[in-house]
């Protein structure tokens, strides 16, 4: 990629560190899409022993990528994103991801399809990462900042997309409990 394209790509992007989500880190700020999509990026290479037979650059990939509409859009909380919303997200994602030169047009319209499809391993790892992230994250922030709807969300999101695995599934249990926990010692604080 000629530099000129690059620092305006990058520019782009950079749009991700100040897009803020839903959920907030262990000190009280709101969390960046930019944080979530390297920690997921991170998570991929720290379970990739789990998983030696998926292509671990491709994961990486799609994980860094992700989130990439958000830069557009902003983030939507999952349980508020309409369909419209989601298509205006992929509109705009691809119009930009078209203006990108060769081999980046092609690869990341390859990896965005198989995302969307979710029928390769490296697909579904990354989705039940993604999914797992947010559930991490929720769990580090402080219980306060969570909302009502996130007490069952925390038992239940992303149950579907760890199934196909023995070792996600493990982590989903994990991840549940520690929620169970956060959620007792609230109860706990409060009586």
């Amino acid at each position: 990629m000629e530099p000129e394209k690059l620092i305006e790509t990058l520019a782009v992007a950079e749009r991700l560190k100040d897009a803020t989500r839903h959920c907030y880190t262990s000190r009280g700020r709101r969390e960046s899409v930019a944080e979530h999509s390297w920690r997921i990026t991170l998570m991929a290479y720290l379970v990739s022993d789990e998983f030696p037979e998926a292509a671990l650059e491709k994961l990486m990939k799609m994980c860094l990528i992700h989130d990439l509409g958000e830069a557009f859009t902003g983030d939507i909380p999952t349980f508020e994103k309409s369909e419209k919303d989601e298509e205006k997200e992929a509109s705009l994602l691809n119009e930009w991801v078209m203006q990108l030169p060769e081999p980046f047009v092609s690869e990341m319209q390859e990896l965005y399809r198989e995302m969307e499809e979710r029928k390769t391993l490296e697909a579904r790892i990354y989705k039940a990462l993604d999914n797992l992230e947010a559930l991490i994250q929720h769990n580090e922030s402080d219980i306060s900042t969570w909302i009502p709807l996130e007490y069952d969300l925390q038992m239940t999101y992303g149950n579907d997309k760890v199934q196909f695995s023995e070792y996600l599934t493990r982590l989903r249990d994990e991840v549940r409990n520690d929620s169970k926990k956060k959620i007792a010692e609230s109860i706990k604080k409060s009586d």
